[in-house]
């Protein structure tokens, strides 16, 4: 039977990958290498989910634990928006020289599985890091089979998370799909709509008139003071 290490992104994208490869006779190893996840509890929902469905479903699991934040911010820093093509070479190029390394055929990765990410890139770096390691890239489209990923993932309780992975993303899914309601600098005092501001004044105006009427009702009333006798 053919061993394919699979770099595996995360345990919900890998539901359906494992099931295709073995349907087709390859039993894949499981490779974690994932320094773009951050924050780092982040990091460590999705591994040790990962490591619970690997168990699981009789996965070996290899990993390269390492949270690197600062490897991968150092990396991507000067082309943020080019950012995902740095990422994909980061890991896929560790998972190849671990399978080169150690013997595997081939080696593969779950974010072909995935229709947000730039599929044909993922496939261009992944066969060019093949050539450059002697070791053949396992190409497959498992889009077809994400929905179905998903579904099982949701039934099975694993972790889903909510974004890619590294902080750009998590900054993405609010900038661009929830747009800020509120200016990000607060003006303090907040201004006030002109009508309701004439609405206030007059009202103290009136206030300041009741107050001033009733002050001269009160001294009309008053009784007139009594003159100071004196002694002869």
């Amino acid at each position: 039977m053919e061993r394919t290490l699979l770099h595996i992104c995360c345990a919900p994208c890998s539901v359906t990958c494992i099931d295709s490869l073995r349907e087709e006779g390859i039993e894949p190893v499981g490779f974690w290498y994932n320094p773009n996840i951050h924050p780092y509890t982040e990091y460590r929902a999705r591994r040790d989910c990962l490591r619970s469905y690997a168990e699981q479903v009789g996965l070996t699991l290899i990993e390269q634990d390492e949270y690197g934040l600062r490897k991968f911010v150092t990396a991507v820093s000067h082309t943020l928006e080019d950012r995902c093509g740095i990422c994909y070479a980061m890991r896929l190029e560790t998972a190849a020289a671990y399978a080169a390394a150690h013997g595997f055929e081939s080696f593969s990765t779950t974010l072909l599985v995935s229709p947000y990410q730039r599929h044909d890139l993922i496939r261009q770096i992944g066969e060019s890091i093949g050539r450059k390691y002697g070791i053949a890239f396992l190409y497959r489209d498992f889009r077809v089979r994400f929905h179905e990923g998903q579904q099982r993932a949701r039934e099975a309780g694993l972790y889903l998370q909510k974004y890619c992975g590294c902080v750009f993303s998590e900054e993405e899914r609010y900038v661009k799909h929830r747009p800020l309601e509120k200016p990000p600098v607060q003006v303090w005092p907040k201004p006030v709509n002109p009508k309701k501001l004439a609405r206030m004044q007059k009202a103290a105006a009136n206030a300041a008139a009741r107050a001033e009427h009733e002050r001269k009702m009160a001294a009309r009333q008053e009784p007139p003071a009594s003159p100071l006798s004196s002694e002869e």
